[in-house]
C-alpha cells in the first residue's frame, strides 16, 4: 500500500522542511503554513522515501524527512514514473493532480550543500491541490487516474 510517511512544512523557500502531524492542504494552494504554497502549479512537493533511500548511498546522515524540502514523504509508490496529470488520492479527502516531474537545482541550494546531491531535479514531483483536506502519516495514497 502507498503511503504517507511524513508531512513537512517550512517558512523560507530554499530550506528543508520540519516535519508536522498534521497538514492542512487547502484546494488550489497547497500546505497551510508552507512558503512554497500559492496560486502556481508547485503548491505541494513530493518525495519518495525509495528516492531518499537512493541518497542514501551519498550520505547517511542528516537525512530525515523534509531534508530535500518535500511536503510529503511517501512509500510504497514510484512517484517520478507517474505522467503529468495523473490525479491521487491523499488521505480521506484530498486530491492532489501532479503538474511536474523533477526541477532545476537553484544556485546556493541548502539540500545540495548538506546531503551533496539534490535528488529533487530527476525524482521530485510536483502538484496542486484540486481537493483540500487534513493528511498525516500513515494515510494511503491512491492513484486516481492518469490522464
Amino acid at each position: 500500500m502507498a503511503k504517507i510517511l511524513a508531512v513537512n512544512i517550512s517558512e523560507q523557500k530554499k530550506t528543508p522542511k520540519k516535519t508536522v502531524e498534521v497538514g492542512n492542504l487547502i484546494e488550489d494552494f497547497g500546505i497551510e503554513g508552507d512558503a512554497h504554497a500559492g496560486k502556481w502549479h508547485r503548491q505541494v512537493s513530493l518525495l519518495a522515501k525509495e528516492s531518499i533511500d537512493k541518497a542514501k548511498g551519498m550520505r547517511t546522515d542528516g537525512l530525515c524527512h523534509g531534508v530535500f524540502a518535500e511536503n510529503l514523504t511517501t512509500e510504497g509508490i514510484e512517484l517520478h514514473t507517474l505522467p503529468v496529470g495523473t490525479l491521487l488520492q491523499v488521505g480521506e479527502d484530498a486530491v492532489l493532480e501532479i503538474t511536474q516531474i523533477g526541477k532545476e537545482c537553484h544556485d546556493g541550494c541548502a539540500i545540495k550543500a548538506l546531503v551533496g546531491q539534490c535528488i529533487m531535479p530527476k525524482e521530485g514531483v510536483f502538484a496542486r491541490v484540486v481537493r483540500g483536506g487534513k493528511v498525516r502519516a500513515g494515510d494511503a495514497i491512491r492513484v486516481m487516474t492518469t490522464e
